[in-house]
């Protein structure tokens, strides 16, 4: 017997294609985030990132949070 799964049965060919680009669009704003927050962090002294509370070696778990968030 056969069965069909009808969540992706019901999405056309253009439904597909548009998830896809929407993914990928979101994909990039994530990685868009993450490249400047570590770009950003990085080019803070030692100084200025202990005035934040950051330690260097975790610029880049706080990168990581912070592409998730958006």
């Amino acid at each position: 017997m056969a069965y069909v799964n009808s969540r992706y049965a019901s999405l056309s060919i253009y439904d597909r294609v548009a998830n896809l680009v929407k993914y990928a669009k979101e994909a990039a704003e994530r990685r868009r985030v993450y490249k400047t927050t570590v770009m950003e962090l990085s080019s803070l002294s030692d100084r200025d990132l202990t005035d934040l509370g950051i330690a260097r070696g975790n610029i880049y778990d706080l990168a990581r949070e912070a592409a998730k968030m958006q």
